[in-house]
């Protein structure tokens, strides 16, 4: 526990998160309902290409009538750079179209809730709950999953599992954190397949110093 607290505290000032990253920068003012559908949208893709795709639909779109409304063809054009736009099109618009018939178009704060929603996974459902909501949760992506079992805090197969495993060491001050600073972490040193360990802020107490690739 003390380990984690100073590797935290190191990367806390290493990597601010607050302006970085797109859906980070909705968080000084939270609309749920953007939240989850560019969390939805950053899925598989760079954050740069979620911050085109967002601009470009919520200048159209952005509540979930009239996302819904939109025809497949010209969503897919707004949303084309995120990436698996198809796909995400058809997502986009079946949680919309949940939102309006069962929550009178407003976002649950309910994890349960929002799991229950087709498309909504665990670490998107976290997302909204921690940046929309403020509540305390540990959004799991790849960067978290991988860097915490990396740094030997959890030993775990899945991101579901490490979320569970995270909350049993993780001081509570940092779960709404955590996810936005070990995505900028992981992007910029502790890379998956190729961290670079000889200029990382925190080589001196990681246990893997010097790996050369993911295992």
């Amino acid at each position: 526990m003390k380990q984690i607290e100073k590797i935290m505290k190191i990367l806390s000032k290493e990597y601010p998160s607050n302006e970085k990253t797109t859906l980070n920068r909705m968080r000084k003012k939270p609309n749920a309902f953007k939240i989850l559908i560019s969390c939805l949208l950053s899925l598989r893709t760079q954050d740069k290409n979620t911050e085109i795709a967002s601009k470009k639909l919520y200048a159209v779109a952005d509540t979930p009538k009239k996302i819904a409304n939109l025809q497949v063809k010209k969503l897919e054009k707004l949303i084309f750079s995120s990436g698996h736009y198809k796909k995400k099109a058809r997502t986009l618009k079946y949680v919309s179209s949940v939102l309006i018939k069962k929550y009178n178009s407003k976002v649950p704060n309910d994890k349960e809730e929002l799991l229950s929603i087709k498309g909504i996974g665990p670490k998107t459902a976290n997302i909204v709950l921690a940046f929309a909501f403020g509540q305390s949760v540990i959004p799991v992506d790849v960067h978290v999953h991988v860097i915490a079992n990396r740094l030997g805090w959890v030993k775990e197969k899945t991101p579901e599992k490490t979320e569970k495993a995270l909350e049993k060491v993780l001081p509570k001050k940092y779960w709404k954190e955590i996810n936005a600073i070990l995505v900028l972490f992981g992007q910029e040193i502790c890379i998956t397949l190729s961290p670079k360990c000889s200029v990382c802020p925190i080589r001196k107490h990681c246990p893997r110093i010097g790996i050369t690739r993911s295992r």
